[in-house]
């Protein structure tokens, strides 16, 4: 199985756009999204993943179909923020398709990225996202063992736990 991550182009933002409502579709099971006028779900954020340094969009194949993407950008979740902290990368969204899951294309995908970019690292998932918040603590355990610490926010930035580590330098 042959596990590709490409940043996506802006001619394939429609991709991530329909993978998106897939993505929002499971969300809304645990948050409370609603259907625009047209039968969509919004994710006003998408544009900003091709107009705006620090994001960065990414599409996951395996097998050369699609199966996922994941959207990261600079920045954090907590307050009184340093300057290295604004630095780090955050994992915004991320999503497999659900028939591609428990098969390691998550996990390959994730480690894929965070070798993409050394240094610090915020995953935050939502306090209701209990499959979310085993998923990424199960990755991150794996990738750096116990270097890692993991908070519990509720600020008007974030709302849930967030695991952070830093791989700039040898885990």
């Amino acid at each position: 199985m042959l596990v590709n991550i490409s940043e996506a182009t802006v001619e394939e933002k429609t991709i991530i756009q329909n993978l998106m409502q897939f993505y929002l579709y499971e969300f809304s099971a645990i948050s409370d999204l609603e259907l625009d006028d047209k039968g969509r779900y919004l994710y006003i954020f998408l544009d900003c993943y091709w107009s705006e340094d620090g994001r960065h969009p990414y599409l996951i194949t395996v097998d050369g179909k699609l199966a996922g993407f994941a959207l990261l950008r600079r920045g954090t979740y907590f307050p009184h923020a340093t300057s290295a902290d604004l630095q780090g990368m955050l994992v915004a969204e991320f999503f497999v398709l659900r028939d591609l899951r428990r098969q390691g294309i998550g996990t390959r995908s994730a480690v894929n990225l965070f070798e993409r970019f050394p240094g610090r690292w915020e995953i935050g998932q939502q306090a209701s996202n209990l499959p979310g918040q085993a998923f990424w603590r199960t990755v991150i355990r794996n990738y750096c063992g116990e270097k890692y610490d993991e908070y519990d926010l509720d600020n008007e930035h974030w709302c849930g736990p967030v695991q952070v580590f830093n791989n700039a330098y040898s885990l």
